[in-house]
């Protein structure tokens, strides 16, 4: 093909112009068969005497759809206020390191909803609300992002801190303006540490306001029919109200990582890097057990970028211990 119709296809793609494509496309055969390319002018031109397909218009492109998405989702009435924020699909994290009894209940919910008309047709359900709780850095939330990623649906995070208004009756109206986008637009939901507007109305000493968005909540949970899914998670449990566990089609904990998970975490995220052959991974392993995931992955972060800011060609056992051992006197200092 010479170089003038190389860019005049290239342009004819940049402007979205299939009309002239059409006309383009002879063009290139005849070039072919000049050139002595027979054989592919032959399988050219048989492409081009095939029935044409019906052309489907393109997709908008990703950063005008979120805008729109952006405009549609939900605000407080008396400021305006979005009362939760999209998570755009190509920003979800969803690489997760499970033991595999979890990882089975994540693939469950992944499963059925991907099968929820077949389901439909004998009469059952997807499970489609989740609690999911644990030790503060092991996944819950990114369990939700996962789920997100691997069903399609876009990530709308709820934001407490505008849904609570000092005004009465205001919260609730609020919490049922997000639980109405997310029914009428497909989402994953996610209700990050729901013990915020979830505690025990018997706790609490506040427990007139308590007790209206506790009470919205549940009637919202047990009408909830969204098309997509709702996540909630929390590190306090035992906090909740004890009659919003039966609201949840599936409970399930995030436990802090085993040893196998620990090296397994270590080695993913220093994936990208050459390490050190020699490098013995149980004694660092031991050094980080009782630690959740999101230390193990951030200890492994530092030493990789101290690896390349000191320009050596690869990670070693001594780098990595002493980024081990930083990052657990910085956590033991906040403890005390």
């Amino acid at each position: 093909m010479n170089a003038d119709i190389l860019k005049r296809v290239v342009r004819a793609i940049a402007d979205g112009s299939l009309s002239d494509l059409d006309r383009l496309a002879p063009k290139i055969v005849e070039a072919e068969r000049k050139s002595g390319h027979v054989r592919l002018a032959e399988q050219l031109e048989a492409i081009l005497k095939q029935p044409k397909t019906r052309r489907v218009p393109p997709l908008p492109a990703p950063s005008t759809d979120i805008q729109r998405t952006l405009k549609e989702l939900p605000t407080s009435r008396r400021h305006g206020e979005q009362l939760a924020t999209l998570i755009p699909h190509d920003q979800l994290e969803h690489h997760m390191v499970l033991p595999e009894a979890v990882e089975q209940r994540f693939a469950r919910i992944e499963a059925e909803y991907a099968a929820r008309d077949r389901l439909h047709v004998f009469g059952l359900k997807p499970r489609k609300t989740v609690l999911v709780y644990g030790p503060p850095g092991c996944g819950k939330s990114l369990g939700a992002k996962r789920l997100a990623w691997n069903t399609g649906l876009p990530l709308m995070k709820v934001r407490f801190d505008m849904l609570i208004s000092s005004f009465f009756g205001e919260s609730a109206q609020n919490l049922r303006s997000i639980f109405r986008s997310a029914r009428e637009k497909p989402c994953v939901l996610l209700l990050d540490e729901c013990d915020f507007i979830a505690r025990s109305r018997t706790a609490s000493k506040d427990i007139g306001e308590v007790s209206r968005i506790v009470n919205s909540l549940l009637q919202l949970m047990e009408e909830y029919d969204a098309p997509g899914l709702l996540v909630a998670t929390t590190n306090l449990e035992t906090a909740l109200d004890p009659a919003l566990f039966r609201r949840f089609d599936d409970v399930f904990a995030i436990p802090l990582p085993e040893k196998n998970e620990i090296e397994k975490l270590l080695k993913i995220t220093l994936s990208s890097l050459q390490v050190d052959r020699t490098i013995a991974w149980e004694p660092l392993v031991a050094k980080l057990e009782g630690s959740s995931a999101a230390m193990v992955v951030k200890a492994a972060q530092d030493a990789a970028k101290a690896t390349v800011l000191a320009g050596h060609p690869s990670l070693s056992q001594d780098r990595l211990l002493r980024a081990v051992e930083e990052l657990q006197r910085h956590d033991a200092a906040q403890r005390a």
